[in-house]
This record gives C-alpha cells, sequence and structure tokens, in this order.
C-alpha cells in the first residue's frame, strides 16, 4: 500500500482485504494512524492467544503414545513404556513449526489471494523478517539468559546441521528464483520446488535423526500377544529417556514407592501428604522434558495472566522443594538417603521450628553435628524471606559455621527487629547448605533430615503449651524409623522439656517396635521436635499392630495441650501401600490439571473466566491486568472445540481458521497503519509485524534456555522453522498464483527489488550468526555451547547478534526508501 502524502482527502489509507468496516476517510489521520496501532497490537493478542490453543491441539497430536513391552530375559516378567508415537524431529519440522509460524504463512497465503493472486509486500517480507529476528534476536537473548557461567549445547547436532544448510539453502533459492533464470518472475515449476523443498527437508531430518548412515543399531519390543516389534534406530540414551526414570510405573502413574520416599523426606519438614504430592507433581512437571509448544502455551499464558503450564509453589513450599533437590543425587523422584552414613558427618537444625517475640532481640539457634566428628567441615546458613522480610522484621544472615574437629555442637545468633506498630505472627525460614572447599565440594559431611528450619516471630513469651500434632499416624512395616512429632504452642520462652514413654497396645515392645522412654528438650525459641521409634520388620502378612506414646510431666512452666497421647498404627506394605496409592492419585491429578491443552468445553470456559484460571492465591498483579486486557479474547476463543476431542484434530482445524481470520485483519490493520505513518509495507513488514508475531516465540525461547538442558528447544529449532517458513509460507501461495496465471495464459510476476536486496542481506547476517554458533560451540573461551558461558564471551555474542539484526532492518529499510540501489 502506497504511504499516505498527508492530506485528508486522500483515499490511498483505506484499500485493504477488509478494512476499513465504516467510513472512516475524514477522521484526522492522527487518530486513525492512533486507532489502527492499537488495533494492531490488539490483535497480535488474540493471535497469541488463539495460537495457544493451537498448540495445545498440537501438543495433545505429538503426545499420543502406544504402549510397547521390553523384554528383561527369560526369569523377568517384560517391562511395558509407552512411546510417543510422532518422531520429535518430523513433530518439530511439521506441525510444532505450523504452529509457531501460522500467522507469518498465512499472512502470506491470504495476501495473494485477496490480491486477486498477485504477489504484495507484506507477506514476503514478515516471513523474511520475522527469520531474521528468530534467528539473531531470539539467539541474542537466549545467549545472555544462561544463569551464571552454565553453557548450553544443542543436542540434536546432526539434525540442527541439516535444518541450518537448508535455511541458508532456502533464501539461496529464492535469491535464484527472484534474479536468476525467469528475474521477477516465478514460474510453475520453481514454484514447485520451493514447496517440495518442505517434504526433502523433513526426510533428511527423520534420517539424522535416526542416525543414518553412522547408526543401525535396532531395539525389539514384545507385544502384548508375544510378537516383536521394532523400535527403530536407538541412540544411547534414547532408550532410558523413553522411562521417565524413576517417576513413572510400566502404566504411566506415579510409583507409589518412589513416592513413599519423597513423602517421608517431606513429612520431616512438617508436610502434610498433600503438600508433598504436591511437590511430586511439581517435580514430575520440572524434570521432564518438554516440546517447543509447551513452553510456547507457557510464555503465552505468562502474559495473558492465563492458567500456568506448572504447580504455583508458596514461598515455603518452594523452599522445601529446594532442600529436598539439594542433594546432586536427587534429581528425579528416585531414592533419598534414609540412614545416616557413618563415615560422613551429618548437619542439622537441632529443631525444625522455633518462635521468639517480637522483642527478644537477638537469641540463638542451635545447629548439630552427628555421625562422623573427628574431622573439620563447614556449613552455610542463611535466611530465607517469608512473611517476615529481611531488614524489615529481622537482620538477614549468610554465615559459614565451622565444625572444627569432635565440635558437636555450634550456635549462630539471629536479631529480630522490634518495632511499635502491630503485626500478626510472621515466619522466616533459616537454610543451611554445603559449602565447596578450594579443591571442590566438601566430600565427607552431608546435610540431615531438618535442613530447614521455621522461625515464627511471635508477641507472646509465654513457655508454651507441648501438644501432639495429631492422634495417631499410620506407618509402613518397613520404614525403619517412625518419626513422631511434637509440637509447642502458644509460646516459647525459655527452655522447656516433657517426658515421654510408649505403651504396649497389641504391638509388643521388643517385637513390633522397640519401644522405651524419655525427656525430649525444647531449647529456648524451639517450637517442634520429633521423637524417634525404631519399628522392627518381621516381613510376615501380620495384621495391624498399634502402640501409644504418652506425653506427661513438663517443665520450665510448659503445660500439656488437648492431645497428650498419640496411637502410632504398624500396617504391612500392601496396606500402607493402599494409603500410598491415594497419595499418588493426588500427584496423577496435580499433574493432570497442569496439562496444557483442555478436554471439554466446562473447563476451557471455566479458565478463561477466571484469571491464573481460577488459581486465585497465587495470581500476582500483572496477571489481574493482564487477563483484563485479555478476557474478550480469551472468552471469543473458549468456544473454539477443546483438544480434548477426536485426539485434538478438530481443534487444530477450527484454531488453524481462526487464526487465518484473525491473520487476515492483522494485514489490513498493518497494511493502513503503515500507510498513514509513511511507512512502506516491507518496512512494517520487518518491523512491526515481525516483531508482533514473534515475540511469543522470543519468551518461550527464553525460558526453554533457562530450563532446559540443552539448547535445542531455545534455538535448535530456529533453523528448521526459518526453512518451513519460506517453503510453506512462500512456497504454496507462490504455487497457487504461478498455476491460475499459467490458466490464464499469463505470468507470476514478483518483483526482486526491495525482497531480494532483504533476501540477500538475511542470507548474510544468517551466515555470519550460524558461524557465530558454530564459534561458541567449538571454543573454550565460550563454554563449548552454543548459549551461555562467560560472561564477556556472551554478551560480546549477544551484542554481535543484535548488531546484526539491526543492521539487516536499518539496511533493508534504506533500500526500500532508495537510500541505496537494489538490484
Amino acid at each position: 500500500m502506497t504511504p499516505n502524502n498527508g492530506t485528508l482527502d486522500d483515499y490511498t489509507c483505506s484499500r485493504a482485504l477488509i478494512l476499513p468496516l465504516i467510513s472512516e476517510f475524514t477522521w484526522p489521520i492522527e487518530v486513525r494512524a492512533f486507532l489502527y496501532l492499537f488495533g494492531l497490537l490488539y490483535c497480535f493478542m488474540g493471535v497469541a492467544i488463539i495460537a495457544d490453543i493451537f498448540m495445545g491441539a498440537i501438543e495433545k497430536i505429538t503426545s499420543t503414545t502406544r504402549k510397547v513391552y521390553l523384554s528383561r530375559g527369560d526369569s523377568q516378567e517384560p517391562e511395558v513404556i509407552e512411546v510417543r508415537i510422532w518422531n520429535d524431529t518430523v513433530a518439530n519440522l511439521t506441525l510444532m513449526a505450523l504452529g509457531s509460524s501460522a500467522p507469518e504463512i498465512l499472512l502470506s497465503i491470504i495476501e495473494i489471494v485477496g490480491n486477486n493472486f498477485e504477489s504484495g509486500s507484506l507477506g514476503p517480507g514478515t516471513i523474511v523478517g520475522s527469520a531474521a529476528f528468530n534467528l539473531m534476536g531470539i539467539s541474542a537473548v537466549c545467549v545472555a539468559a544462561i544463569p551464571g557461567v552454565e553453557s548450553r549445547q544443542i543436542k540434536g547436532l546432526r539434525v540442527f546441521a541439516i535444518t541450518a544448510v537448508f535455511s541458508i539453502l532456502a533464501y539461496l533459492w529464492l535469491i535464484f528464483v527472484l534474479m536468476g533464470v525467469s528475474k521477477n518472475v516465478v514460474e510453475v515449476w520453481e514454484a514447485v520446488v520451493t514447496f517440495l523443498l518442505f517434504p526433502i527437508l523433513v526426510y533428511l531430518a527423520y534420517l539424522a535423526d535416526k542416525g543414518f548412515p553412522w547408526n543401525k543399531s535396532r531395539v525389539s519390543a514384545t507385544t502384548a500377544n508375544g510378537k516383536q516389534i521394532e523400535l527403530g534406530s536407538i541412540q544411547p540414551g534414547e532408550l532410558e529417556a523413553m522411562v521417565d526414570g524413576h517417576t513413572l510405573t510400566k502404566d504411566g502413574q506415579v510409583d507409589p514407592n518412589e513416592l513413599a520416599k519423597w513423602v517421608r523426606h517431606a513429612s520431616r519438614m512438617g508436610l502434610t501428604g498433600e503438600d508433598a504430592a504436591k511437590l511430586a507433581a511439581y517435580k514430575l512437571i520440572t524434570s521432564k522434558e518438554h516440546s517447543r509448544a509447551w513452553y510456547r502455551i507457557g510464555a503465552t499464558r505468562v502474559f495473558s495472566g492465563s492458567k500456568k503450564v506448572q504447580p504455583q509453589l508458596s514461598i515455603k513450599l518452594r523452599e522445601v522443594y529446594d532442600a529436598i533437590n539439594e542433594h546432586p543425587d536427587a534429581d528425579s523422584l528416585g531414592p533419598l538417603i534414609e540412614t545416616t552414613p557413618k563415615n560422613k558427618a551429618t548437619i542439622e537444625f537441632h529443631a525444625i521450628a522455633c518462635a521468639v517475640p517480637e522483642s527478644v532481640g537477638r537469641f540463638p539457634i542451635t545447629i548439630v553435628r552427628h555421625g562422623k566428628t573427628d574431622n573439620s567441615v563447614s556449613v552455610r546458613v542463611e535466611t530465607i524471606d517469608g512473611s517476615a522480610v529481611g531488614g524489615e522484621d529481622f537482620v538477614s544472615l549468610n554465615q559459614v559455621v565451622v565444625f572444627e574437629a569432635n565440635e558437636v555442637e555450634k550456635q549462630v545468633t539471629v536479631e529480630i527487629l522490634d518495632d511499635t506498630q502491630y503485626e500478626p505472627d510472621e515466619q522466616f525460614y533459616l537454610k543451611l547448605s554445603l559449602t565447596g572447599t578450594k579443591t571442590g565440594k566438601q566430600q565427607d559431611v552431608v546435610l540431615g533430615r531438618i535442613s530447614i528450619m521455621e522461625v515464627t516471630v511471635l508477641n507472646d513469651d509465654d513457655p508454651g503449651t507441648i501438644t501432639f500434632e495429631e492422634r495417631g499416624i499410620l506407618v509402613k512395616e518397613s520404614v525403619g524409623v517412625a518419626q513422631i512429632p511434637v509440637l509447642r504452642k502458644n509460646g516459647a520462652d525459655g527452655e522447656v522439656s516433657v517426658h515421654w514413654r510408649t505403651v504396649d497396645k497389641n504391638a509388643i515392645s521388643g517385637k513390633g517396635y522397640i519401644g522405651g522412654e524419655g525427656r525430649l528438650v525444647f531449647k529456648h525459641a524451639e517450637m517442634k521436635r520429633v521423637i524417634e521409634i525404631p519399628i522392627s520388620n518381621d516381613m510376615l502378612p501380620d495384621k495391624d499392630e498399634c502402640f501409644e506414646v504418652e506425653l506427661s510431666e513438663p517443665t520450665g512452666g510448659a503445660v500439656l495441650g488437648s492431645i497428650t497421647k498419640l496411637a502410632v498404627t504398624i500396617t504391612n506394605d500392601e496396606e500402607f501401600n493402599s494409603v500410598l496409592n491415594r497419595l499418588a492419585d493426588m500427584t496423577t491429578a496435580n499433574v493432570d490439571s497442569m496439562e496444557v491443552h483442555h478436554n471439554t468445553w466446562t473447563s476451557q470456559i471455566k479458565d478463561a473466566m477466571n484469571v491464573n484460571g481460577g488459581d486465585i492465591e497465587n495470581a500476582t498483579t500483572s496477571d489481574y491486568v493482564m487477563h483484563f486486557l485479555s478476557f474478550g479474547w480469551k472468552l471469543l476463543f473458549a468456544f473454539v472445540p477443546p483438544a480434548g476431542i477426536w485426539g485434538g484434530w478438530l481443534s487444530f482445524f477450527v484454531s488453524l481458521a481462526v487464526i487465518g481470520a484473525l491473520t487476515a485483519i492483522v494485514g489490513d490493520l498493518a497494511s493502513i497503519f503503515g500507510c498513514l505513518v509513511g511507512l512502506d509495507d516491507a518496512v512494517t513488514a520487518i518491523t512491526f509485524v515481525a516483531l508482533g508475531t514473534s515475540l511469543p516465540d522470543l519468551f518461550a525461547s527464553r525460558t526453554a534456555a533457562k530450563n532446559e538442558k540443552y539448547a535445542d528447544n531455545a534455538i535448535g529449532n530456529v533453523t528448521g522453522s526459518n526453512s518451513v517458513n519460506v517453503f510453506l509460507g512462500l512456497g504454496l501461495p507462490w504455487l497457487i498464483a504461478s498455476v491460475y496465471h499459467a490458466s490464464k495464459g499469463a505470468e507470476f510476476k514478483v518483483e526482486a527489488g526491495s525482497l531480494g536486496f532483504s533476501i540477500t542481506i538475511f542470507t548474510i547476517t544468517a551466515v555470519l550468526s550460524l558461524a557465530l554458533l558454530v564459534i561458541r560451540r567449538c571454543s573454550a573461551a565460550c563454554g563449548r555451547g552454543e548459549l551461555g558461558g562467560p560472561l564477556g564471551t556472551r554478551y560480546a555474542s549477544a551484542i554481535f547478534l543484535v548488531t546484526l539484526w539491526m543492521a539487516y532492518v536499518i539496511l533493508s529499510s534504506l533500500e526500500t526508501y532508495g537510500h541505496i540501489k537494489s538490484f
């Protein structure tokens, strides 16, 4: 569309496919420009939200699995695993690429069809402009986004090499088409070749993914009827990746045995079974590998105030989760350390929780060591904000505590800040973590069960009330040691103690458990201690056995509470498993609630109507603001068929149609806006439209770069997506238009001009960008990874990539306005 010359009677900026809907020709240009810009930005939000549903359908389709049986030998039952039907590479280059690039592809198709099958500037310019921003802009952000000095490598290097070559080949081919044999004319055979390069790319990338011709190993699986099937070429580690580590059973549900260890570990930190199940679900979601669609959906939901793609944890649950995963072996729901190693020093807090009055000033916290004591070890203790905030309610602490040889107890001092303003009880946390040495991590020290301590600031100086937390607990016969929590409530001033003893019922001390008695001491400000009672496992299918624990004779001014007797029921494994199965069901329900797609219209409409998908407790101010701004789009698109219907395919096609209709409006808004402010369509395409359609990908890639172990989901898909943009976004509409003109005995003209110049500049900058990524992969100075690495080289790389993108935009714009001679 020709830019406006500034006169009010100019109708040039009013000819588009759909818009304008009303007569607006007499309005001031400034008003029209503002309204069109606002409409353009608002429609970009709408495209992102409908793309959320579209990507959810793709995630549903590509996550379809089938069960296969792996033989473990003649004497063992075959193991059942679930294998995705869709190959990841094929899915990424077809449905995933279409999902992220649908607006650009559809814009190009709609522009040509709506322009009487004549070429335009907006569609091709958007495709090239988006490719430039994806490769240079997104890569720059991802290079700089990696935390610390970590680096990320692309894991599927062979596939990336294929897509990178094709991403350059695609634009070299476009230069040949526009300036080669039939200059400024696209012939039918050229359009056919452009389109056919798409399936060729997919096939070659699939072969590279399968290791052809380098790796030809096969893995057989036995089906339920005894027949064998081929799982295909398996790369080292690929078979393990099919099975979700120790987190899922053969039926795809949470393993109760692994969950039991997780729940037991969490319960030592004062969590309920429900909270432990929520943490387990969070672990399952965050530790598994996610697709590009998952990150794209997550990015869209963050800036639209919609339901998040992973559970939201409170401050306390977050700290407990971090503490449980502090051990490097706990990278999944795998086995946790159950007994204290005798050859290592174990350091932990003396109590799980404590409470102090606001006027206490300074008070001591006790840290104890057991296990190995003949060496010198150190541990770091630091404060973590809760409802109480460091610097306002207490003095922040970050201190290294050294235990010299034979020292078993140390104290650190915490200071509470008093003020005259009334405040309710507030909490903060103390956290232990291991320190390093000059030669690396300490090898002879581990953290104990109580590595996080809760501190409550009270306005009460009473000694407190001592009571059990509940009237009964259920323990597994093979638990080893039963943990009986004892609480000190309504005050924590001074040192108090309480006598405890076990009382036989149908469980007899010395047989079902090892009973006894003793005195439990609460030091000043301590609020929670545990009584440990060993449980005997006779490996017999006994009935439930029970004994009691009694509290009596409090000292130090403390009094007994309402629960002074607690029944401990020892169950055999089968009965305890039923309890764990219920917790596993809760965990599975939490995981299922985090699915990125909806199975019913009811859930889809409910999530659309409520901020943060109904999770009001964890909704932020920005969630409310963005939910308000995007509510109209959410409600409208909630009536698109959910992905749970017909395996996601109905939602896929309906969402694609909606994206097409909305893209047509975006094209009109962008074209008229550019005309009103004096921008050529080519410049509008590589700036406003390219950025508007690519921003969700930017946020998705940044999140993937920070969270994933490898760089594939961050930048590995960029080159493939850029190639698909050309082969589908230009190849398909060019094929349609060239056939149409050939049937009329005419030629389909596509002026090289600005488009050819833009493609040439992009090709040069793309080669330089890919060369930088190769250098980063091979150079120790860059951390031998495409992303991250030492701060100096990472920021230099990011600046270089941004400079290339800006050079592309500036040079292409200057050529469009005649300041640089085109081809």
